[in-house]
């Protein structure tokens, strides 16, 4: 898959990734690929349903993947964090 199929959930508002993976779709793909870790899982969740539900009703969940990922921190211990990716197809 390529890597423009794919939007980072972070900090910014929920309707600003609602808007990239809209823009997604509205340009031919087929599929993309929604991916979050610790807090903003919910808010990657909440994005793939305000898509198929208000913007691109014919879109589907077409996997789900979750994981934990070890992240080295500034102190250089690590930590676990949780992860999850949607990815949505037409």
């Amino acid at each position: 898959m390529p890597e423009d199929n794919i939007v980072y959930v972070g900090n910014k508002p929920t309707m600003n990734y609602v808007l990239a993976v809209t823009t997604q779709f509205g340009s031919d793909s087929k599929e993309v690929v929604i991916k979050a870790r610790g807090k903003a899982i919910s808010k990657a969740v909440d994005v793939a349903e305000i898509v198929r539900n208000r913007f691109n009703t014919d879109a589907k969940v077409k996997d789900i993947k979750i994981s934990t990922e070890e992240i080295t921190t500034e102190e250089g211990g690590s930590i676990k964090v949780s992860s999850i990716e949607i990815t949505l197809a037409k």
